[in-house]
C-alpha cells in the first residue's frame, strides 16, 4: 500500500506519465465541453478516475473523440517545461484554488508544449512521448449532480505493440 497522500503522492515519479496526462486530459475537456479542470481527480500508477461537471453526458462518439485527441497529443512528443510566476500574476491568468496553501511567493507552472498550461506542484514526464497510450476504460454519468467520470490507464509504450497500431505513441 502506497503510503503517500496529499502534497507527497505528486512527488512520487512513478505517477509523473499518468499525472500528465491527467494535464492533457484536462486541456482536452477544456477545449471539448468549455468546462473546467477536473473537479476531482485520483491519480495512481496502474489506473486513474477524473471527475467533470457538465451540462449532459458524452456520447460515446464525444468519449472516442476526447481518447483520439489525448493520444494525438502524446504522440507530438510534446516538452513538458516549468516556469514560476508570482502569485499575483499567476491569480491573474490562472485557478489557484487547487493548490495548497503556500507561503512562497511564486506559483510553479507546468506547461505541456502549447497544449496545455497550469499550476501544479506535482512531477512530470520530461517529454509526452514518456507517456504511453492513453485508453478510457470506463466512464458513468451522474444526472443529479451532472458529473462525468471518466476512469483511464496508460499502455506503456513496449506494450503498444500489441495494443491497436493507430495509437502508436512512438517518436518518428
Amino acid at each position: 500500500m502506497d503510503n503517500n497522500t496529499g502534497k507527497e503522492k505528486f512527488q512520487d515519479d512513478r505517477l509523473a506519465p499518468m499525472h500528465t496526462t491527467e494535464h492533457i486530459v484536462n486541456r482536452t475537456m477544456i477545449n471539448l465541453f468549455g468546462c473546467g479542470r477536473a473537479i476531482s481527480a485520483h491519480i495512481e500508477k496502474k489506473k486513474s478516475k477524473l471527475d467533470y461537471q457538465l451540462e449532459r453526458q458524452p456520447s460515446e462518439h464525444e468519449i472516442a473523440q476526447i481518447e483520439r485527441i489525448v493520444n494525438d497529443v502524446i504522440a507530438q512528443c510534446l516538452p513538458v517545461t516549468t516556469y514560476f510566476l508570482t502569485q499575483t500574476e499567476a491569480a491573474e491568468r490562472f485557478d489557484l484554488k487547487r493548490l495548497p496553501d503556500s507561503p512562497s511567493s511564486t506559483v510553479r507552472i507546468v506547461k505541456i508544449g502549447t497544449y496545455d498550461e497550469c499550476p501544479c506542484i506535482g512531477l512530470h514526464v520530461a517529454n509526452t512521448s514518456d507517456i504511453g497510450c492513453f485508453s478510457i476504460t470506463s466512464h458513468s454519468w451522474d444526472e443529479n449532480s451532472k458529473c462525468w467520470r471518466m476512469r483511464f490507464r496508460l499502455i506503456q509504450p513496449k506494450k503498444i505493440a500489441s495494443h491497436k497500431k493507430e495509437r502508436a505513441t512512438e517518436c518518428q
